[in-house]
């Protein structure tokens, strides 16, 4: 049976660095949009994380990636996630969960956030199997190696991973 719709103008912020964005993150806002009207990705910006794609040109991948999909808008966040989704009219926090380290992570994230907006609450939802293990630091390594990137993200952000590292593979 396919999920429903949560009622009532739902609306769902799915944030992250996507430093770059893989085929786990659009797994994630594809079933997001099964569970909520619309879906804003947003790139949060952390002072202290070096990335190797500046936010820009991540908006940009995401732009490219996310086309097409529907009810999904692009948006930067700076600061705290919970004013960021106050600002954009969001009433669910949705984030994706590999392993119980994430998930002990994500729990205690999703508490402090209650606390800090209780109007918004936090889903977290478990990748599809065949892509849990990809995450942008493993990307990051096996192109900037010269590896072959392909199965790990849509090929709008393997064509901006072989621009930054030539000798990636295609």
């Amino acid at each position: 049976m396919p999920p429903t719709r949560a009622p009532g103008g739902s609306h769902a912020l799915f944030p992250g660095t996507f430093d770059p964005p893989t085929l786990g993150h659009l797994d994630l806002v594809r079933r997001a949009l099964e569970l909520f009207e619309r879906v804003t990705v947003a790139v949060a910006v952390h002072p202290t994380k070096q990335a190797l794609f500046d936010v820009e040109e991540r908006l940009e991948l995401l732009r490219a990636v996310t086309k097409g999909l529907g009810q999904v808008q692009v948006a930067r966040i700076d600061g705290l996630l919970v004013e960021g989704a106050r600002a954009i009219g969001a009433n669910v926090i949705v984030r994706g969960v590999r392993s119980g380290t994430d998930f002990d992570y994500e729990v205690t994230m999703a508490r402090a956030n209650r606390v800090l907006l209780p109007t918004v609450d936090t889903v977290l939802l478990v990748p599809d199997t065949r892509l849990t293990h990809i995450t942008g630091t493993l990307t990051r390594q096996v192109a900037s190696m010269g590896g072959d990137v392909t199965e790990f993200v849509p090929p709008e952000v393997a064509e901006a991973l072989r621009r930054r590292f030539p000798k990636s593979k295609p």
